[in-house]
């Protein structure tokens, strides 16, 4: 059965939307006036997405990182359970409350109805379920191990969803602190130096360098403080001008490999999802050369998304996949040793799950490491800022008191 978006107005005049399952579209506004609502408009999502796909707008094709995961969450509960891939979609539906997620679920669920399979109806959306996504539900669907995948693929999302958290909370106090630190100083500069200036003045004695610099910087501030904020926007701007080309996108992200800190934290960003994705890939039974070239677009920096591309190749020739990966020199030692075990084994997927988690962990003790040392240091730059501000006002008042002690 199909799922239908509405626009209605109810008996107050007041516009309300939703999603409503039916045959066609003339069912759903005699069940909206059946309900004492007005249909202003009704669209079956299924066409409303292909509309999108070929020029129209179209708000509903993505999911929060929180809602994929609860969702999936959810669908892989019930279809471990035993219910049909059908009836655990419309469960997901009606239990959601979102309607973006709602009209996303409403229209897989009408392809799967129909008879088309659920990777293939997940593909209506690419830009809420990704490659890795429907590659992995497929591989479930042919190997007849769907539950055994959803429940992988939940815990893959939730790990991804908990670890932007903490990164994100992680970073909200150092940012705080450096827009307030960098309000103090600009209020100093803007508002009080210039009337301790005025005071100044009457003072007839020679100012030190430090104040005539703290008088510039406010001079400064206060003739061309718009086109300082002008300027720094319009910076901003060019930069990320240029990194949308492709050239400089790949220059900047090979610079960032060469960072001495930023760098380790990279690598080992890229270097989690790649292994954790590819453990997931190779688990569902999808082949290894398919596996690794899926695995390559999560791989956000360039130069080791190509160099994952080119290992790839290398493996197709007969080469093993810990050699491919360890040409690149950007993989770690570690990851390598346990891809090589995982292939002497045959547990590759576990192997690669070890080295997921163990770079996760480096990944995240580095972070934790960096934001220690980055909240102190923002404290002691703020207040040196501020001494040297009270010490420039300071030393003029000071001399001009030992002046007329004199």
């Amino acid at each position: 059965m199909p799922a239908f978006e509405y626009r209605a107005l109810n008996t107050a005049g007041k516009e309300e939307r939703g999603i409503m399952e039916a045959d066609t579209p003339r069912q759903v506004r005699q069940l909206l006036r059946n309900g004492e609502l007005i249909p202003l408009e009704v669209n079956e999502v299924e066409q409303k997405q292909k509309k999108s796909e070929s020029g129209g707008l179209f708000r509903g094709g993505r999911l929060r990182p929180a809602d994929l995961a609860l969702m999936t969450r959810q669908l892989a509960t019930l279809v471990r359970a035993g219910s049909p891939v059908e009836e655990a979609l419309g469960a997901v539906v009606r239990q959601t409350e979102r309607n973006s997620a709602r009209r996303v679920f409403s229209a897989i669920r009408a392809r799967v109805t129909e008879g088309h399979s659920l990777a293939n109806s997940l593909g209506l959306f690419p830009g809420a379920f990704p490659v890795l996504y429907r590659a992995t539900v497929g591989a479930g669907e042919q190997s007849g191990h769907l539950p055994q995948v959803l429940e992988r693929l939940a815990d893959y999302t939730e790990n991804s969803q908990h670890s932007q958290q903490k990164i994100t909370a992680a970073l909200v106090y150092p940012i705080v602190l450096l827009l307030v630190a960098v309000g103090v100083v600009s209020a100093l500069l803007r508002f009080v130096v210039p009337k301790v200036v005025e005071a100044f003045a009457t003072l007839e004695i020679e100012l030190p360098l430090l104040t005539r610099m703290l008088i510039a910087s406010s001079d400064f501030l206060r003739d061309y403080g718009l086109a300082l904020l002008v300027g720094i926007g319009l910076l901003v701007a060019g930069i990320v001008w240029l990194l949308k080309r492709p050239v400089w996108k790949h220059r900047y992200h090979r610079l960032l490999l060469r960072l001495p800190i930023i760098g380790r934290i990279v690598r080992g960003v890229n270097t989690e999802h790649f292994a954790r994705t590819f453990s997931i890939l190779a688990s569902s039974g999808v082949p290894v050369l398919d596996a690794m070239k899926i695995s390559a677009e999560v791989v956000i920096n360039i130069p080791m998304r190509e160099s994952v591309l080119q290992a790839a190749d290398r493996v197709r020739e007969g080469m093993p996949i810990n050699r491919a990966l360890e040409r690149s020199g950007y993989f770690p030692p570690m990851m390598v040793y346990l891809i090589a075990s995982g292939e002497g084994s045959g547990k590759l997927d576990e192997m690669l799950e070890r080295a997921a988690i163990q770079q996760e962990r480096e990944t995240q003790a580095r972070v934790s490491t960096l934001l220690s040392l980055l909240e102190p240091g923002l404290i002691l730059l703020m207040g040196g800022i501020v001494t040297l501000i009270v010490l420039s006002i300071m030393l003029p008042v000071m001399g001009g008191m030992s002046q007329i002690m004199h």
